[in-house]
């Protein structure tokens, strides 16, 4: 691919991609791939350090994004080949495909793990990030191009936030991020759990009605429903083995120890973490570790970026499934009150006599996993909603995302020498709150009894 800056309006050129064969990309989407901005996920694993795990997880945000925007020309095709799409302003369909190309360009390095951070030490969200990138020139030009307040209606599109009746094929139940990743993930790692029937569901979408509104919006036809369920099964089955995989959770955990600690210890500001690739965060954190010397600065240096890098990973201590945790008083603390978190990880490691941080307390978290939202189509054209708080539809995953939820999660002690911790005092420990946590801590008593 060339980095030519502008391209004729007829040009286009043909990737060939593992997945989808032959990527067709038009002018624009060239415009927008050769800037600095795009090229930048081609250094950004798609799957953060599940790569440690499974080697071969090394793909990119960049070979996702150019699948989804795959994808969305496809759909868009087959809606328009129906007339699905009269009535929709030809300028939301146009720009549609562009804001699956650009939806993950705001990523922090390693994808996802820094979000879990936030707070104090990461900006935001990376979809809160995403007009950042959009308001560079070349990218706000190329897009303006198509239609006016184009940068403006791509970042509506990719935050979840436009009114468009397109919305659903960008963020949604059942969006092309999510039909383009399942398919990607699974098979660079070589798992089978990510197997979704994306024709099925490419051909049953529909614009729809909403009964109560009488927006239009992306909807399912009830022949979509079985591939749609094998869909919400495959991300459990992903986030169960691949994504929440203990090996996984554990170089996350560490991942995000060595970058709390940078900004804690001034290596690092928070922005500073906005725009970089991977391997470049790393070489920062290293370069100023070594520069310093402050006692973040030593162990970034001395021990947790040659752990990582030599993936010497946490030991599992203790391992819980989450329904264990259901309604314990510690799910509240250990998902929103971070200073008390790392104040039990500190407690913690005094009393497993182990060096300082040499705990990590993880338990991961996607509250919408299984969510859906969703118009369904009958076959004798009654609507339905598909949700995952009414009782809406012919199949029971609504009911069921919550169960499979806390089934797929799994709360975890890791610590840098092997130890063991009896899950009746874990239970005890989470059933506490915060309050009482810190009441504890402050009379010297011990977190494990």
């Amino acid at each position: 691919m060339h980095a030519a800056s502008t391209h004729p309006p007829h040009e286009f050129e043909v990737v060939r991609d593992p997945l989808w064969n032959t990527i067709r990309l038009d002018a624009t989407a060239l415009a927008l791939i050769d800037t600095p901005e795009f090229q930048r996920l081609r250094h950004i694993r798609q799957l953060g350090l599940a790569y440690l795990v499974y080697p071969g997880a090394t793909h990119t945000r960049f070979d996702h994004a150019l699948g989804v925007y795959h994808l969305a020309r496809r759909a868009l095709a087959m809606l328009g080949e129906r007339g699905e799409l009269e009535g929709v302003d030809p300028q939301e369909c146009a720009l549609v495909p562009y804001a699956g190309l650009l939806h993950d360009v705001g990523h922090y390095p390693f994808s996802h793990a820094l979000e879990e951070l936030g707070g104090e030490w990461v900006p935001g969200h990376h979809e809160e990030l995403t007009g950042r990138f959009l308001s560079a020139p070349r990218i706000e030009r190329a897009l303006e191009a198509v239609a006016p307040g184009g940068r403006a209606r791509v970042e509506a599109l990719v935050r979840a936030t436009s009114g468009s009746p397109l919305q659903g094929l960008v963020s949604g139940s059942l969006d092309l991020d999510k039909l383009e990743y399942l398919v990607r993930d699974a098979r660079f790692c070589g798992v089978p759990y990510g197997e979704v029937d994306v024709d099925r569901l490419l051909h049953a979408l529909v614009v729809l009605h909403d009964p109560e509104s009488g927006r239009p919006e992306i909807g399912i036809h009830e022949k979509g429903l079985s591939a749609l369920e094998s869909m919400l099964f495959a991300k459990y089955q992903m986030f169960r083995n691949v994504y929440w995989h203990h090996a996984v959770r554990a170089a996350t955990a560490l991942y995000k120890r060595l970058v709390r600690e940078a900004v804690d210890g001034a290596l690092l500001a928070p922005d500073d973490l906005v725009g970089l690739s991977d391997e470049r965060l790393l070489t920062i954190l290293e370069l100023r570790a070594e520069s310093s010397e402050s006692e973040q600065a030593r162990r970034i240096s001395g021990r947790w970026l040659p752990a990582l890098r030599e993936r010497r990973l946490p030991k599992r201590a203790l391992e819980l499934p989450g329904e264990a945790l259901r309604g314990l008083a510690g799910e509240e603390w250990l998902a929103g009150d971070p200073s008390t978190l790392f104040a039990v990880e500190a407690r913690l490691a005094e009393e497993l006599e182990l060096p300082d941080g040499g705990v990590f307390v993880d338990y991961p978290e996607k509250p919408r996993m299984m969510g859906l939202d969703l118009l369904l189509l009958r076959r004798d054209g009654t609507l339905h909603r598909l949700t995952d708080q009414g009782r809406a539809g012919l199949i029971d995953l609504p009911r069921l995302a919550d169960e499979l939820y806390y089934t797929a999660r799994a709360f975890r002690i890791f610590t840098v020498e092997r130890r063991t911790i009896e899950p009746e005092r874990a239970l005890a420990l989470l059933s506490l709150g915060a309050d009482d946590l810190r009441r504890k801590m402050e009379r010297g008593e011990a977190l494990l009894g």
